[in-house]
């Protein structure tokens, strides 16, 4: 259960749940970019927002292994790299792109209904809706970064490293985002002699 205040972490059902009911949805293809490039990227709604054909396309149509955002992207202004190496990322945004037609460098990578930019605000409440209709209670923008400091912490990496992927100037701000997990906390105590 989060702290009072912070974003829901999703659990894997939540997960799969809200990406399948936005894969039926008008931008169904749009929608489940946007939720894996949240959860797999760990990327703010600002990131999202701002980011453009040309920041994940290579000059061929193809698309980058590494990102990197500079301070016209990031909250805090700070560059920092993000690396397309998810195979559903990957893919999602693939399918994504395959649907757009006439892709040039400064277009949106996510376009709103009225093919313009979506703004940071836009994004919030766009995600809001998407956890709302997945029937999820305390999700919001922030939960796709949560959930993605969570699951590699829980996966075995180390806090360091999480921090980085994350943009973060501290650790102990990487750590206020992690949830703790009841089941891996009972294994790391079992672990302990």
């Amino acid at each position: 259960m989060p702290r009072e205040g912070k974003a829901k972490v999703l659990d894997q059902a939540e997960l799969k749940r809200t990406i399948a009911l936005q894969r039926l949805s008008r931008q169904g293809l749009r929608n489940t970019a946007l939720l894996y490039c949240s959860f797999g990227l760990g990327l703010r709604a600002k990131e999202l927002a701002s980011l453009s054909i040309g920041d994940i396309l290579n000059s061929d149509g193809s698309l980058k292994e590494e990102i990197v955002l500079t301070s016209k992207h990031t909250k805090n202004g700070k560059q920092r790299h993000i690396y397309l190496s998810n195979s559903k990322v990957i893919n999602a945004l693939r399918d994504y792109l395959d649907q757009r037609k006439g892709l040039a460098p400064n277009q949106p990578l996510f376009l709103s209904q009225k093919d313009g930019r979506f703004s940071p605000n836009t994004i919030q409440m766009l995600l809001k809706r998407m956890y709302v209709e997945a029937g999820i209670e305390g999700a919001s923008s922030h939960s796709g970064r949560r959930t993605f400091a969570t699951r590699l912490i829980e996966n075995g990496a180390d806090i360091k490293a999480v921090s980085k992927l994350m943009g973060h100037s501290t650790i102990s701000m990487t750590a206020k985002y992690v949830e703790d997990n009841p089941e891996r906390l009972k294994k790391l105590a079992a672990a302990a002699l």
